[in-house]
Parts: structure tokens; sequence; C-alpha cells
């Protein structure tokens, strides 16, 4: 049995920077791992593909909001302290939220991210991506999370949304500082940043512009619905929009972080990609199943007691589901370890699913799409200007990122 220290090692750079070897003795050995997190509450890591892909899709046994099942002392003590206030505000979207609240929030917003709507978007999302490497092709180098990973989506995000162009750059800041919150989990004090106040008074002030000024854009869009009479309340409709902001650019900022220091690992498979173009949609797919966004989907809570693995789960326990492991896992993937952007097995979990999949999913496949593919046509020559095991990577539970990577070309 692994000890709760061995758990800890969760938040660790170097378990962030090759988080495979654990993941895979966990996957042989425990499938399903105990860990007690501050306040003696219980918390479970889920490390299979098929256990993952069935409580990804179980709203029966359990729940996103924790206020409903977790420990009331618990939840307390998450929102705890100045700004605490402001991350529980943020906190109410609809990936903390159980049906019907998540029907409704997710029906105001999914008309935005159909596949047909976001294709319309290819043209722009292409010229942002050559912008931004027009403007530093002639230096010959670049660090490529904040001169291209992060303008690319944030752009293409705010401009659905209405986001003034001066307001963009804060977002890094916020989102980097929230997102971290989620490791200090494992620890006895924690502290909410004050950028979760900063990013609530922001969107709270926006949302009234918007009333003042009505637009033709998601934001726009979301206060009119509030006015017409539906249910979408003020503290709703700022959460929603955090969400949207935050999932709109994380995830896609880490798919072409990692997902370009993988390929220069694999140099065959970068030149793969130049000889063959078309290979791009299979490829996209494989770097989202081997190096993927997002970690630890965000988390469930076991909302009655249930077996698994021979062990009982009850009501109010934490669940975990890590879904760079099971993208790993061998009883799915054949060599799973094995970067091949022909693979043709593409059914990964990089964007979860059931109710709660990543509703954003088809426009970050396309902005990662037009990245990658752009990025072997103009930059053939691209290649890592850093030592990797030196690479600093982000500090979030959830979230796999890296804070930059060097390249040259």
């Amino acid at each position: 049995m692994m000890t709760d220290r061995t758990l800890v090692d969760l938040t660790t750079q170097e378990f962030r920077r090759n988080p495979y070897p654990l993941f895979a003795q966990l996957r042989a050995a425990q499938p399903l791992t105990r860990f007690t997190m501050p306040g003696n509450a219980t918390a479970w890591i889920v490390t299979r593909y098929a256990d993952a892909q069935e409580i990804l899709k179980d709203t029966t046994h359990f729940a996103k909001d924790m206020r409903k099942v977790a420990p009331s002392a618990f939840v307390e003590s998450i929102f705890q302290g100045e700004g605490g206030e402001s991350l529980r505000l943020l906190s109410q979207h609809m990936l903390a939220s159980d049906p019907p609240d998540h029907t409704r929030l997710r029906k105001l917003v999914s008309k935005a991210f159909t596949l047909r709507i976001v294709e319309q978007l290819r043209p722009r999302i292409q010229q942002i991506t050559d912008e931004l490497l027009d403007a530093v092709q002639p230096q010959g180098r670049m660090e490529l999370i904040g001169d291209f990973a992060f303008p690319l989506p944030i752009t293409v995000i705010s401009e659905l949304l209405g986001i003034p162009v001066e307001d963009r750059p804060k977002f890094r800041i916020w989102t980097s500082a929230l997102f971290n919150v989620s490791s200090n989990l494992f620890e006895q004090t924690r502290s909410v940043p004050v950028e979760a106040q900063l990013f609530a008074d922001y969107l709270r002030k926006l949302i009234a512009l918007r009333r003042e000024q009505p637009t033709d854009d998601i934001i726009g869009h979301l206060v009119q619905v509030e006015e017409e009479g539906d249910r979408l309340s003020e503290n709703e409709l700022i959460s929603m929009i955090f969400l949207l902001i935050t999932a709109g650019h994380e995830t896609t900022v880490n798919l072409i972080g990692n997902g370009t220091l993988v390929l220069l690992q694999h140099p065959d498979q970068w030149h793969l990609l130049q000889q063959h173009p078309d290979y791009i949609e299979s490829a996209v797919e494989e770097l989202l199943r081997v190096t993927g966004p997002v970690m630890m989907a965000t988390p469930r809570w076991c909302s009655e007691e249930m077996e698994l693995h021979g062990q009982t789960l009850h009501k109010g326990d934490l669940v975990l589901v890590a879904l760079l492991s099971a993208d790993e896992d061998p009883d799915h993937f054949p060599d799973p370890e094995k970067l091949d952007i022909t693979r043709e097995e593409r059914q990964h979990l990089a964007f979860g699913k059931g109710i709660h999949a990543c509703i954003g999913a088809p426009l970050a496949r396309l902005e990662g799409q037009i990245a990658f593919s752009t990025l072997v046509r103009r930059m053939p020559g691209l290649r890592l200007a850093a030592d990797p095991d030196k690479l600093v990577w982000r500090g979030s539970l959830l979230l796999r990122g890296l804070d930059a990577l060097p390249v040259t070309f």
C-alpha cells in the first residue's frame, strides 16, 4: 500500500516533468489509490482508462458540486481568508455543477462552440498565428509560450467573448495563480490569492459595461439572456465568463507548449508531419493523448457509497481522474508510450467524457492544428534552446504545462 506521503509527490517538479513512471506503477498495482487531505478528508486517484471513462460519465455516483456532498469543514477551508468569497464566486460555473443547473448553463453557450461555428474561425486563427510568427521570425528565436502559445488562444477567446485588447495580458497572471491553488489541497494551510478578487471585480465591471453598451459577442449574449428572464444570476454570469476565459485558453496554451516539446524530442515525428501535412488531425489527437494539457480532471465527489477494486468509496470522498494516466493505459492503447502521429486509436480522454466533456474541444483542436501545421511549415528547423530537464513546469495539480519554452529556428 502506498502511503499518503507518496501522493504528496504529485506536487513536485520531478513528477510534473515526468509523471508517467508513477502513473504506470499505480495502474499496475493500485489503480484506485487512497490518500488523506487536510482535515482528514479522503481522496482517491483513478489511473486506468476503463475506470476513468466510466467515472467521467457517471452522474449517479459522482457529483461536481462539492457543496452538496463534500465535508462542510473541507469546503469552508478552501474558501477561507481574504479573497475566499471571490474564489467561491468564481467556482460556481458549469464544471462545478450538476443537472439540472449544469444542463441549463451549458445550453447557454454550447451554440458558440459547435463544429460549424468554430470552422468559421479558421481564417482568423490562421491570421493571428501568422502575425505572431511574423513578429519573431527575424529574430531566429522565441520563447514559445509567451510569444506564441499564450497569445494565440487568448486572442481568439477574447475576440469571441469581447475582451478589450489591453486587458488580455492580465489573464495569464490571474489564471496561473488560481490554478496553482489546486496544488495547495495537500497543504495544511492554504491561502487564496488576491487574483481571485481582482478577477471577480474585473468581470463584475465588464458585465456592467455590457449592460450599458450591448455588444454582439458571447458576453453580450449572456448578459442579454440574463436580462430576458433566464435564471442566470449575476454570480452565475461572473463564474461562467471566468470559466470561458480560463478554459478557453489554458488548455490550448499547454497543448501547443507540451506538444511542441514532445515533437522536438521526437524528430522523426516532426519530420513526418513536415512531409505529410495531411497528418495534422491525427497528430494533434496523438499529442493530446501523450502529453495532454489536463493531467487530472476537475474534481468529482462521491455522492453515495460504492465499491471499486475492492475498496469502499464513501459519500463526500474526493475523486480525481488522472486523464494523462488513462491515456497511457496499455489495456486500451497499443504501445502507449510510443508517439505515433498516425495512430488510428484516437479515443483519448484529454477533453473528458460525458456531460462534462470540454465544450471548447472543437476550438482547441482547430487552434492546435493550425499552430502545429504552421510551425512545421514556417520553421522547419525549429529546435530546443534549453535542456529539457531544466524546463520549469507550472504548479498545478490539474493542469500540466510549461512556464517557458525557449526555441531557435
